[in-house]
Order: C-alpha cells, then structure tokens, then sequence
C-alpha cells in the first residue's frame, strides 16, 4: 500500500465544498482545512504510485476551485508509528 500526502490550496471561501468533494474520493483517508498557504491537508492511500497520481491529477486537481496541489510522497523506510 502507498501512502501520499497533497496540500490543497483552494479557492477563497469555497474550502468546505473542495473538501466534501475530495472526501467523496475513495482512495483519500483523511482530509483536514488547515491555516497558511494551503487549505487543505489530505491523506491517500492506493496500491501504487500510479494509482496515487491518478487521483491526484484526474480527481483531486479537477475538482473546481482547486487552485494548486503540492504532493508529498512517503518513503516507507523512514514511517513512524
């Protein structure tokens, strides 16, 4: 299983409806609204790399008012708890 996180920069005042529609993503585990430079922080989870980009480029940066995304992937040797 490959993990990813995306920081979501949305448009100005339409952060809750960016986050209710990538909730409804199903490989996204968790999403939360954070403050700074993005909106958004969001957990995904797929069997591979490929999957994660997918998501992020065919679901994620489609929906509309998502400005940018930047991703950051895990290197499983190095996880925590």
């Amino acid at each position: 299983m490959e993990t990813a996180y995306v920081l979501v920069k949305s448009s100005m005042a339409h952060e809750m409806e960016v986050m209710n529609a990538i909730l409804r993503i199903d490989a996204v585990k968790e999403a939360q609204g954070t403050f700074g430079v993005y909106d958004i922080f969001v957990k995904i989870q797929a069997n591979s790399s490929k999957e994660i980009e997918d998501v992020i480029t065919k679901q994620i940066r489609r929906i509309e008012n998502v400005l940018s995304t930047t991703t950051l992937s895990v290197i499983p040797e190095q996880g925590g708890k």
